[in-house]
This record gives C-alpha cells, sequence and structure tokens, in this order.
C-alpha cells in the first residue's frame, strides 16, 4: 500500500485509541496546539511568505491570496478559535431518549464520533488547524490532504500538531498530514472504502467536482455560494446599502460573500442606483440585465453565464425582477443551497422567504457574511455543507459524530 494508505492505517489505528477518551485529555491537546501555534508564529509566517510568493509568481488572484494568507493576526486568531472549541461541551457520549420498552429493557441513543475522517481542500492552511481541532475535541482522527499552493505553510502546522498531540494523552496518528500531490493520490485516498469514513472536500467547483466524482466513501460537500440579496420592495434603503456593501465587499473571495442582487422592480428606479452607486465606489464591478444597465449606466450588460456564478472577486450579477415570487424562482434555478437573504419591511414575504428558500442558511435582514461557524457559535468550523446528508450549513462539533442505540437490559431475551 502507498504511503497514502499507510497514513490512513495509522489515522485508524489511532482513531480506536481516540474515540473513549474524555473531555479533560482531549481538551488538552487542544491547549497544547493553540499555545504550540504561538510559539511558532514567526516560523507559521516564514513558510507562508514562501507559499504566497510562490502562489503570486503563479498567477494566483488576489483574493484567493487573501485567503492563503496566515500572517501573525491570523495565527492568533487560530489560535483563539482553538481555545474556543475547548470551552465547547463534548458531543461525544451524551445519551437521550432513553425509554423502558415493556419488557424492561432501556432503549436509547448514544452520541459517537464518525471515525475517521478526510478533509481535501485548498488555500486557507488555518482549515489545518481549524479541522485537525474540530476533528480531535469529536473524538475522530483526521487525514488533511491540502493544496499545494499551500504546501510549506501546512508542513510546518502539521509538525506542531503532532508535537502538541505528543505531549497529550491523544495519540499522534490522530492528525495525519497528506503531503500535497497529484489528483492519481487523491483519487486513492477517496477510495479508501476499509479505512476512511467520510470525505468532507472544501475549495473550488473543480475539486468539489472530482471528489465528488471519484469518492468510493461518503461525501458531504461544501460547494460554491452563489449567495443571493433579494431588496424588496418598500425596505429600507440605508440597511440595504449595507447589506450589499458588507455581502460583497468585505471579503469578496469567501463562500458567504454575495455574488448577485435582485431588487424588486417597484423599488428598483429609486433604490438600485443607490445601492449600485455605493458598490461602484466600493470598485465593485457591476454585470446586470438590461434593467439594471437602463438605471446604472456604469453597468456591464450580464451574460447568460453570470447567474449563478460564484466570482469570487469584486464582480456582482444584478437583476431587477417582478416581485417576490420571480425572485424566489432565480434563487432556486441560480442558487447553490449556500446563504440566501431577503432585505425587507414585510412581515408576509420575510416569512415565505424563510419557509420556500431552500439553502443552508436562509436570512431576514442579515448580511449573507453570517453564515459561518463562529457567528453561529459553533466556534471553528469544518466547513459549510450544501449537502442535506447528513449535515446542512456550517458543520460544527455536533456534526462530526453520529448516533448509535444503547440497549441496558437485566437478563432479558426476545420471545
Amino acid at each position: 500500500m502507498s504511503n497514502v494508505g499507510d497514513l490512513a492505517r495509522e489515522a485508524r489505528k489511532a482513531a480506536r485509541r481516540l474515540a473513549p477518551l474524555g473531555r479533560r485529555e482531549k481538551d488538552g491537546a487542544l491547549a497544547a496546539i493553540a499555545g504550540r501555534l504561538r510559539g511558532a508564529a514567526a516560523e507559521i509566517g516564514a513558510a507562508n511568505a514562501t507559499d504566497v510568493e510562490r502562489a503570486r509568481a503563479t498567477g494566483l488572484s488576489e483574493p484567493m491570496i487573501d485567503r492563503l494568507g496566515m500572517g501573525p493576526h491570523v495565527v492568533e486568531a487560530t489560535a483563539r478559535a482553538v481555545e474556543h472549541i475547548i470551552t465547547l461541551p463534548d458531543p461525544v457520549g451524551g445519551r437521550r431518549e432513553m425509554q423502558r420498552m415493556p419488557n424492561g429493557i432501556y432503549v436509547g441513543r448514544q452520541r459517537v464520533p464518525l471515525g475517521v475522517i478526510a478533509i481535501v481542500y485548498e488555500a486557507r492552511p488555518n482549515v489545518t488547524v481549524d479541522a485537525a481541532s474540530l476533528g480531535l475535541k469529536s473524538g475522530n482522527a483526521l487525514l488533511l490532504r491540502g493544496g499545494k499552493e499551500a504546501s510549506e505553510t501546512n508542513t510546518v502546522l502539521g509538525r506542531i500538531i503532532q508535537e502538541a498531540l505528543r505531549e497529550s494523552a491523544v495519540p499522534e496518528g490522530a492528525v495525519q498530514i497528506v503531503p500535497a500531490g497529484d489528483r492519481e493520490e487523491t483519487r486513492e485516498l477517496l477510495g479508501l472504502t476499509d479505512l476512511v469514513d467520510l470525505v468532507i472536500p472544501r475549495g473550488g467547483e473543480g475539486l468539489i467536482r472530482f471528489v465528488a466524482e471519484n469518492a468510493r466513501v461518503p461525501v458531504v460537500k461544501h460547494y460554491k455560494g452563489v449567495c443571493h440579496l433579494f431588496l424588496d420592495a418598500g425596505c429600507d434603503s440605508q440597511m440595504a446599502v449595507r447589506l450589499a456593501l458588507n455581502g460583497k465587499v468585505q471579503r469578496p473571495g469567501v463562500c458567504n460573500a454575495l455574488e448577485c442582487l435582485l431588487v424588486d422592480e417597484r423599488a428598483a428606479v429609486e433604490l438600485l442606483p443607490r445601492v449600485a452607486a455605493a458598490l461602484l465606489g466600493a470598485g465593485v464591478e457591476l454585470r446586470g440585465c438590461p434593467r439594471t444597465v437602463a438605471l446604472v449606466p456604469e453597468a456591464k450588460i450580464a451574460t447568460d453565464a453570470d447567474w449563478g456564478a460564484e466570482f469570487l472577486s469584486l464582480v456582482l450579477a444584478v437583476r431587477v425582477v417582478a416581485g417576490i415570487d420571480e425572485a424566489l424562482e432565480h434563487v432556486a434555478q441560480h442558487g447553490s443551497n449556500h446563504t440566501e437573504t431577503i432585505c425587507t419591511n414585510d412581515h408576509a414575504h420575510a416569512e415565505r422567504w424563510l419557509q420556500e428558500v431552500d439553502a443552508s442558511a436562509v436570512m431576514v435582514n442579515a448580511s449573507t457574511r453570517f453564515n459561518d461557524g463562529g457567528q453561529f457559535g459553533l466556534g471553528a468550523e469544518i466547513g459549510i455543507s450544501t449537502s442535506k446528508l447528513h449535515a446542512y450549513g456550517p458543520m460544527g462539533l455536533e456534526s462530526l459524530t453520529t448516533e448509535k442505540w444503547i440497549v441496558l437490559g437485566s437478563g432479558q431475551v426476545r420471545e
């Protein structure tokens, strides 16, 4: 078996030792990771500078380079995220719905780890630490396969994590860094049905599609974020500007960034030029339908490819729609089940949006940027699932566990 298989076997062995450990042992390992991250901030920064320099030389886009960066402030934020996970309840071992059957046995459910989870991801080396920390706290072993663009940073982070595990009660093999290689090695990882319990891909559309098409183990897809904001007739214009700017401009290269603005035709004449002026002033390129371009001459005519596109840059598609019905239809056709929000003062429209939109997070009068594990109180997240089995939305600790049935008897036999 190749090196990938060897790493997976080590993870499987470690998973059996990790699963029964209590909170004290797991939190101790996390504390050691946070401490070592801070102590190695300069080393992490130097490795990351090499990755960033190489990425710029190969023409990686600036939004992607933003996701790749791991300077001192990101290291500190990552360490704090690990410490926050320490404060969260341990989901493993919790029991519920214990009930006594007529024959005297007690039947219920107990929360358990999934086992070995493989994470395949691009850029964002902080995912290495976030995934390791969430995996360890939830009792899972991890196989972490980052992209080539962050190989130097991930190598250092992997060593730091394993050094921290050596000084704890958690087996060192519980976190394995799979070196960034070619697609054939990734395909091999995706086929280890006897060693890997779940694969979670995080990255661009090409990576997600490759994993989904080649995996022989279960996959939870963290697919692209084609996020919409619908400006309803009668909505607060200042709120509309804030939501559009925050969603599109704050961090355009992330999956919960705004990618399409929908405006009710009854409000478009007065509202759209104001919102568009704010976006244009922030450097956003607008690609609009004919009615949008008529109201905002600076906008470019959108093509069919712009509807449903994940730009991950300062580009925004804009469409004037004939009310909430057409907005809902547009989202259903072009959305990616990630994040959808409405800006409205109409309670009935807000309720329709919440009930009828199919997405991992559906919002009323709030920025799409809130679809994030930290913002939802989960601590660091493993990612945002756009699948529905077995998790939908930000995946925190509980999403990395499942339930088994347990039976407590006193000698009963089935008649």
